[in-house]
């Protein structure tokens, strides 16, 4: 296995970890910045819940990605599609909602900049998959 996979590998592991963070922090109500991207609007239990079980969804993609990244390219290739849509979703939802008639506390650049920072995630998913897709294509 090349470095740019393993690199690729280990990513996709972190993200796995990560989203299993998000799944228990909703799942116990854990209102913690970065595993609750919006961590200071309120929500409802139930909203909580849906999270919980879509994020442990993702950790288990991840993971079962991470396993062989190779051999899983279209698991890889689905993730990166998905991680593009959420991350467009995360943007639409920061640029047009007006968070200050929810509370005139909540500072929307701190969300801002954690879906940047899930933006960087994707994009170095992307740059290894093609980097690790380079690396094996003259391997059987």
């Amino acid at each position: 296995m090349g470095r740019n996979t393993i690199t690729l590998k280990w990513l996709l592991l972190a993200g796995a970890v990560y989203f299993l963070g998000v799944s228990m922090a909703h799942m116990l109500a854990i209102k913690v910045p970065l595993l609750f991207v919006y961590y200071n609007v309120p929500s409802y239990g139930y909203q909580d819940r849906i999270i919980s079980f879509l994020s442990f969804g993702w950790a288990i993609f991840l993971f079962s990605a991470s396993l062989d990244p190779v051999k899983n390219r279209d698991a890889v290739k689905a993730i990166l599609i998905g991680g593009i849509g959420a991350i467009f979703g995360l943007h639409v939802i920061n640029t047009v909602t007006d968070f200050r008639t929810l509370s005139p506390d909540i500072r929307p650049w701190v969300f801002q900049v954690e879906s940047l920072g899930l933006s960087v995630y994707v994009a170095a998913l992307i740059i290894f998959y093609f980097l690790s897709r380079k690396e094996t294509s003259g391997r059987a």
